[in-house]
């Protein structure tokens, strides 16, 4: 039965990659409208569950961890007792487990179900938002971003009111201080973004470029996996592969780890569109957003239109370094310093406790997408996650209680890998033969 909102609320999380647990295991202690107590971790297997690695590199720990089919994790959510549900998915995987929890729960009591992005939203803004649609707060990391949220929600006749604005929750670190010596410039690298391979070894060289024009400097290749892992987004060809056989300058090196720790030597930062900006814009760290590659939709640095941080290679080969505007970081949620982040959370917070006071009699979870409004999409979307059109797993439906054996670790871990080839390797080739 959910607590009230003066004790401690006992959450849960369930994400499916590296980066939403981040988001999810963060966001959730951050709205709890008391002191969180137990958080109980769920990530949903599939391509992009992440290795203890990536999970330690997060940085957002859970009191237990456990990776699940669908199927797993509708069955603990009867079984377990939650005030608050976390759900850090892909879109498509969030609407699944809406009418599945939908299904599970009936007209009983239920914990509070919450869900939003990870980041910056660049694309299929309509789509994504639609299928978030159900949960008892949708979460918008920013002013500008709630706005359009609502905007989206209230164009197809549906209830808005579960739009609410937040921050996001791994903003943090201490003020830029101003340059040190050696100065640091770091390039924060994306998964898909560019996605070309003349794209990515364009910026590759200058990178290099930069690095060889200034040897007094240190430059530092950011990245998101290591050969292998893979995120929120697929990476076809990680730079680690493009830098193979390439002499490196000395002062040019390859790092991984907790973005936040990266940042705290970092003089300046240099992106195509990743979510890094908005945290080294956070801290005042001089912050790029690349146009050499055009401002699109596509690369997703349209996002910094009216930022100030637009600007070029050349520029910044030549000492350009980009003054944010203050209106729009504002806008964007990043306005630190001026202590509106640290009530950001506020609302977030005051409308859990509200529903919690309910003692759990909340109303079953209505999704926009339904067997009337969108016959023609839902039953498919509900069937790639195991589930019928009413929400109840199917027949076959992964759901597997016991821990796998060796033997069955050793071919899952084989089945990754044979995947992530795939994409990785052959799935480039195959493409590439198409385009002769």
């Amino acid at each position: 039965m959910p607590a009230s909102a003066t004790k401690s609320p006992r959450i849960a999380v369930l994400a499916d990659s590296d980066t939403r647990w981040k988001w999810g295991a963060l966001t959730a202690r951050r709205i709890a409208p008391a002191a969180a107590g137990r958080l109980d971790g769920y990530l949903l297997r599939g391509r992009a569950t992440p290795t203890p690695r990536q999970l330690a590199e997060t940085g957002a720990a859970a009191d237990s961890l456990r990776e699940v089919t669908g199927a797993e994790f509708l069955r603990a959510m009867t079984e377990e007792s939650y005030d608050i549900l976390v759900l850090a998915l892909v879109g498509g995987g969030v609407q699944a487990m809406l009418h599945g929890l939908r299904h599970a729960w009936g007209g009983g009591r239920r914990p509070v179900v919450v869900t939003g992005y990870v980041g910056v939203v660049y694309e299929k803004l309509a789509d994504g938002l639609l299928l978030r649609h159900g949960a008892d707060l949708v979460l918008a990391n920013s002013a500008e971003d709630a706005d359009r949220f609502r905007a989206v929600y209230e164009g197809v006749g549906a209830d808005a009111g579960a739009v609410t604005e937040v921050a996001l929750p791994f903003l943090g670190g201490a003020a830029y201080a101003g340059e040190r010596e050696p100065r640091t410039v770091t390039f924060a690298a994306q998964p898909s973004v560019p996605e070309s391979r003349a794209d990515r070894t364009y910026l590759l060289d200058r990178l290099i470029g930069h690095a060889r024009r200034y040897p007094e400097r240190e430059v530092l290749l950011k990245l998101r996996s290591k050969p292998g892992e893979h995120t929120t987004h697929i990476e076809e060809l990680p730079y680690q592969k493009l830098v193979r056989g390439r002499e490196l300058p000395a002062n040019l090196r390859l790092v991984y780890g907790h973005m936040g720790e990266v940042l705290d030597r970092t003089d300046l930062l240099v992106t195509v569109s990743s979510t890094a900006a908005l945290e080294s814009l956070h801290r005042r760290i001089p912050t790029a957003v690349l146009t050499d590659l055009g401002v699109r939709e596509a690369l997703g640095n349209h996002h910094f239109l009216g930022s100030g941080c637009l600007t070029s290679w050349d520029r910044l080969d030549a000492g350009h370094r980009p003054e944010p505007d203050p209106g729009w970081l504002d806008r964007q949620g990043v306005a630190a310093g001026e202590g509106s982040y640290a009530t950001a959370f506020d609302a977030a917070r005051a409308r859990i406790a509200a529903l919690l006071d309910r003692s759990g009699v909340l109303l079953p979870l209505n999704p926009y997408y339904t067997a009337e409004t969108a016959p023609g999409y839902l039953p498919g979307l509900l069937a790639r996650h195991h589930l019928g059109p009413d929400g109840a797993p199917l027949p076959g439906a992964p759901a597997t209680r016991a821990e796998p054996g060796p033997v069955r670790q050793i071919v899952r871990r084989a089945a990754r890998g044979a995947y992530r080839h795939g994409v990785q390797r052959v799935a480039p080739v195959i493409r590439r033969m198409g385009e002769l």
